[in-house]
């Protein structure tokens, strides 16, 4: 399933569209120009989670909060828990 989207651009985006469409574009119409435009900002903002979760992994990692896996995902995150309700004593 599509949604049609339609935007207004002033005139410097208007040209600068033009400029990247049509033969000597990079993309062959406005929609393809835009749809592209929006997969690469949802790859970004899909990389930057990830290396916002690693950064945090590795701030805990340097403050000292860590634990013993039990092996189960469901009892690391219960250690987790109380873990994070004790303030990591």
């Amino acid at each position: 399933m599509s949604e049609r989207i339609n935007a207004r651009l002033s005139q410097p985006l208007a040209e600068f569209v033009g400029r990247m469409v049509g033969e000597t574009g990079l993309y062959e119409t406005p929609s393809e120009y835009v749809r592209d435009l929006i997969r690469r900002d949802m790859e970004r903002r899909e990389s930057q989670f990830a290396q916002d979760a690693i950064l945090t992994g590795y701030r805990d990692l340097a403050a000292g909060r860590v634990f013993a896996s039990s092996g189960g995902f469901e009892g690391d995150m219960a250690q987790l828990e109380r873990k994070e309700a004790e303030g990591w004593q």
